[in-house]
C-alpha cells in the first residue's frame, strides 16, 4: 500500500470529525477541487482506509448508560477455544469491543448496558457461559474522561 500524503491525511482528519460533510465543503476545507476531492475519497475507500461511516449516539439516551470493562481469563489457550470465544463475542450485541491482550488475562471487553442490574444479568446469563471462560474481573466506569474514535492522523 502506498504511503499517505499530506492531502490524504487532511481529508481523513476532516472526515473523522464530520463524516456527513458534503464533498463541496470537504474540498474547500482541504484546498482541492470537488472532482479531485471526490476521487481521493473514493481511492481512500477502495484502499480500505475508510471502512465506513456511523452516527455517534448518546448511550444514556438509548438506555445504555453503564460502561463496563471486563478482563476475561480463559480456561485453556488453544486455537479452538479462542475461535469459539471470538464467535460468541461477535454474536453478543452488548459487547462493543473485545481485544486479545498479552499479560495476566486473555481478553479485554468493553460493553454497554442499562445499569448494574442489567450487567449482573449479562454477566451471569451470557458472559460467564461463553466458551472457555474461567474467570472475569469487572470494572464499572464512573466517569468517561475521553471517548473518541478519531485517530491522530
Amino acid at each position: 500500500m502506498s504511503a499517505l500524503d499530506d492531502t490524504d491525511r487532511r481529508l481523513l482528519r476532516v472526515l473523522q470529525a464530520d463524516g456527513r460533510i458534503t464533498n463541496q465543503a470537504l474540498a474547500q476545507a482541504c484546498h482541492l477541487s470537488p472532482a479531485a476531492c471526490f476521487d481521493r475519497v473514493r481511492r481512500l475507500r477502495e484502499r480500505g482506509l475508510i471502512t465506513g461511516y456511523a452516527a455517534q449516539i448518546d448511550p444514556a439516551k438509548v438506555d445504555l448508560a453503564l460502561l463496563i470493562f471486563v478482563e476475561v481469563l480463559l480456561d485453556r489457550t488453544t486455537g479452538d477455544v479462542f475461535d469459539e470465544f471470538a464467535a460468541a463475542v461477535r454474536r453478543t450485541p452488548q459487547i462493543l469491543e473485545c481485544h486479545m491482550v498479552a499479560g495476566g488475562f486473555d481478553y479485554l471487553i468493553k460493553a454497554r448496558v442499562r445499569d448494574m442490574d442489567a450487567y449482573r444479568t449479562f454477566l451471569g446469563d451470557i458472559l460467564v457461559r461463553m466458551p472457555g471462560v474461567r474467570e472475569t474481573r469487572t470494572y464499572a466506569v464512573l466517569e468517561e474522561v475521553k471517548n473518541t474514535a478519531q485517530l491522530p492522523i
